[in-house]
């Protein structure tokens, strides 16, 4: 085919456009050239969602693509639908509500059953086939937004972990600081190359024990049993994507549970060395949008429940210590030496 005496002007590119939509390309036994380049059919990078799916009318089949965020585009937006390899129209079933997430979403379906417009510019929407067809889309979209939901917990997951980690790192150093603050016992202070690295260099090097012999008043007596293994504190997880860190303060080890309570839940409780946190409480959910007070606010509720386990009868005396062990644990290290 070749076209002449043309009226309107339109680049190369829109001309490929064009025929990426209307022209079969992915057809066996069949190839398009322009100005003798060969044209290949769109093609996504990202995590691929198979489709076939059946209704009374027909198959629906095709794929869909969520792509990386660095790849989201409003370029091409929505989902191609495609008869007899044409597309009829691109359709976004509901998800202009997604905001940004929805210019990750691409693919095309095919629906050879579909009903067209005379102009072949879009379907007889009354028609009982496109119903049918919108109710085996309505659960393709619901696969859709579950699959970014688990990539959205996993990154707030991550996110979580981090800010408890860093939380608990600041709280060892601040109950080191003050030992009578700490409910566990007294705190080993280390120095900046590990936890308790200060407290293990001031202990005498162990002997080789090739070099170790047995006293022989103490050869016949039976061996000393070994001491039992202290367990960690039991975490009751509700859900399972709770998140549970572990750390060792003074003679006990104290866990941090991140989990969902409810928006009415408590913000944060303790059950013995277990401190519970809510990720539905709507203090949590604000503060965990600010990477810089992310950090703060579980630092804030750790000192709280510590502050607490220690007896007191004076809650202004309990407010002070979580004070005292808040501003030595976001203190900057220049401001302490």
């Amino acid at each position: 085919m070749t076209l002449s005496g043309l009226t309107k002007t339109f680049t190369l590119e829109d001309a490929e456009d064009k025929i990426k939509d209307g022209v079969p390309l992915k057809a066996p036994h069949f190839s398009v050239f322009l100005n003798g380049r060969l044209l290949a059919p769109r093609s996504y990078s990202g995590q691929r969602i198979p489709v076939l799916e059946g209704c009374p009318a027909g198959l629906v089949t095709g794929e869909i693509i969520i792509t990386p965020k660095t790849a989201a585009s409003t370029k091409d937006l929505g989902i191609d639908v495609k008869v007899k390899g044409a597309t009829i129209k691109r359709e976004l079933f509901g998800m202009e509500t997604w905001g940004k997430a929805v210019a990750r979403i691409k693919g095309e379906i095919q629906a050879n059953f579909l009903p067209v417009t005379s102009d072949r510019s879009n379907f007889a929407v009354d028609s009982e086939e496109y119903q049918q067809f919108l109710t085996v889309m309505e659960k393709i979209i619901g696969i859709i937004k579950r699959k970014l939901g688990k990539e959205a917990d996993r990154r707030e997951d991550i996110r979580a972990g981090r800010a408890v980690k860093d939380a608990l790192r600041r709280i060892h150093r601040a109950l080191a600081l003050n030992p009578d603050f700490s409910p566990f016992g007294p705190i080993p202070y280390g120095e900046p190359g590990g936890v308790g690295g200060a407290a293990a260099e001031g202990q005498p090097p162990k002997k080789n024990e090739s070099e170790i012999k047995p006293d022989s008043a103490e050869a016949g007596r039976p061996a000393k049993r070994a001491p039992k293994k202290r367990r960690n504190p039991l975490v009751k997880k509700i859900t399972p994507n709770a998140i549970v860190r572990r750390i060792r303060l003074g003679e006990q080890a104290v866990s941090v549970c991140l989990d969902f309570f409810g928006e009415t839940g408590p913000e944060c409780f303790t059950e013995g060395n277990v401190v519970y946190v809510n990720r539905d409480h709507p203090l949590f959910k604000r503060e965990s949008r600010k990477p810089a007070a992310y950090t703060m606010y579980v630092g804030r509720l750790l000192t709280q429940e510590i502050a607490l386990m220690k007896e007191t009868t004076s809650p202004r005396l309990a407010f002070n210590r979580q004070s005292k062990l808040l501003r030595d644990a976001f203190a900057d290290v220049e401001d302490e030496e």
